[in-house]
């Protein structure tokens, strides 16, 4: 990729750059991954043993982990190194996660290379990998220089995996052959050195406006010189008739109580993710959820690669991300881009989503920081103020506060034995150590099943701004759980039954 003619390829923000030289590709086996290691799918690892491939090769090793946690790839290696296995490998394995969820046929990967010759031994290598799953992972070439119309039924059954040129798939996509704006996962542009040099700039060029917006890209080459020059370009964000983006300016203890109301009370719809600041976070979110009902999984970077033994290792990595309907920042990213990589997970395609941060008192400044480059320094605010007040949810705080607190004491016994402050005091005194460690919770969190429904009465108030709209309409049953609820007097609605049982008595007494 010449700087006169760079190409700009949109890659996360985070990705990885991996060189594998003379110097690095001796490695002792005692320290060396085993493939049965990297956590590949039994037929995979039949398909690599009947290749007799002992070991990963040194691209391999470092280039599977990386791409299995979904990071885009820069790799450099020397012809005959293994860099279309080490694309393949992961490549396969995220087809294979994949329709264990979507069991639709669709083009997820598209290799490009330079020519028909380099196309055939993709093909044959992928083939080999897939040997003992070829029904479930299809790979097609149409690199080749035939008719168009004669490549068109290979194209009709939709092959997982598709190698071509540039040149090629761009012409199938003009003759309506082609669809990827909204099936493409993974791109693959292999041969880099080669491919820019033949003459494909243009074509990659018109390529990129027909993929979708996010995507995983691996780019292998012999060579990534001085030559080569890449442009990282933050993902564009859909505009607002596709993606709705909302702030809601809240406390840090009240985040919990949001969260738990916008779920219960229906606010958000469909699947959704929540992205915190920390591992630690997450899972006390997670508790917090299933706590009152709310099923709820964690993904972090502390999930083992060498995990194969795992019995939710292929859950983990075959999470679906389409069709995420909603973005909630429960903690607000640290920088533009985050922001970015994370609202980008919703309003894929042609799919309409939401993105909803909480911003406490700490993150305002990077709320600016994000509006600014969003709006491009214009006084219009990208993230639009969500139409909610915290009194109209005053009644479901009680829920909330035990759950809360359980967690956060469980923080602070954390924060106590980590703290370098009361080193010395635990030095000094052992037998205080002993017993906080070994402290047991008093009050176990147990899930109590009524927490997973919310009550009418808690439900009256969670439409307050259309309340002075709905006062002349007709009689509603909320309306009238309203009335009954102010006949209690005052009354604990939680300690109805004893109320009732006490009428009950008094009517008996009567009739004796």
């Amino acid at each position: 990729m010449c700087s006169e003619r760079a190409v700009e390829i949109p890659l996360q923000e985070s990705y990885s750059l991996l060189q594998v030289t003379s110097e690095n590709t001796c490695v002792k086996m005692e320290d060396s991954l085993q493939f049965h290691e990297l956590g590949l799918d039994d037929r995979l690892l039949k398909a690599v043993a009947d290749l007799g491939w002992m070991q990963p090769t040194p691209i391999q090793e470092k280039a599977i982990p990386l791409a299995l946690e979904g990071k885009d790839l820069l790799a450099r290696a020397r012809t005959g190194s293994g860099k279309t296995a080490a694309y393949a490998i992961p490549v396969i394995q995220r087809i294979l996660s994949s329709k264990q969820v979507v069991r639709e046929q669709a083009v997820r990967a598209l290799v490009l290379v330079p020519t028909k010759e380099l196309g055939q031994q993709a093909q044959h290598m992928i083939r080999e990998l897939t040997s003992f799953c070829s029904r479930d992972v299809k790979v097609a070439d149409i690199s080749g220089k035939a008719d168009i119309s004669a490549q068109k039924p290979i194209l009709m059954e939709k092959p997982d995996i598709l190698v071509s040129t540039p040149s090629r798939v761009l012409a199938h996509i003009k003759a309506q052959n082609l669809q990827l704006h909204s099936s493409l996962e993974m791109l693959v542009i292999d041969e880099a050195d080669l491919l820019f040099s033949f003459g494909f700039e243009e074509d990659l060029k018109n390529l990129l406006c027909h993929f979708p917006k996010i995507y995983q890209a691996f780019l292998m080459s012999a060579t990534l010189n001085s030559d080569v020059t890449l442009k990282l370009q933050g993902s564009q964000l859909p505009d607002g008739s596709q993606l709705q983006q909302y702030s809601i300016k809240c406390e840090e203890e009240d985040k919990f109580l949001l969260v738990y109301t916008l779920l219960k009370l229906g606010l958000v719809q469909g699947k959704t993710l929540l992205f915190v600041s920390t591992v630690e976070r997450s899972y006390r979110l997670k508790l917090f959820l299933e706590k009152f009902g709310i099923p709820a999984c964690v993904l972090n970077s502390e999930l083992p690669i060498h995990s194969s033994k795992d019995q939710e290792y292929g859950v983990s990595r075959g999470i679906d991300f389409q069709n995420v309907s909603n973005v909630i920042n429960f903690d607000f990213p640290k920088s533009v881009e985050s922001y970015i990589h994370r609202v980008g997970r919703t309003a894929r395609a042609d799919n309409n989503g939401t993105a909803l941060s909480f911003i406490s008192h700490n993150e305002l400044e990077m709320l600016s920081e994000v509006e600014d480059a969003l709006t491009g320094g214009d006084s219009q605010c990208a993230l639009k103020a969500y139409g909610f007040r915290m009194e109209e949810i005053e009644g479901f705080r009680y829920r909330c506060r035990q759950a809360v607190k359980e967690a956060r004491l469980k923080e602070i016994k954390v924060e106590l034995l980590n703290s370098e402050k009361l080193k010395t005091y635990f030095e000094d005194n052992p037998r205080d150590l002993q017993i906080l460690r070994h402290d047991k919770v008093l009050h176990p969190a147990v899930v109590q099943p009524h927490l997973k429904n919310v009550p009418e009465y808690l439900r009256l108030c969670e439409s307050s701004d259309s309340a002075e709209e709905e006062k002349d309409e007709e009689w509603t049953d909320a309306q009238q759980l309203q009335d009954c609820a102010a006949n209690l007097r005052g009354k604990n609605p939680l300690k109805s039954f004893r109320y009732s049982r006490k009428s009950h008595r008094d009517k008996k007494a009567r009739k004796t």
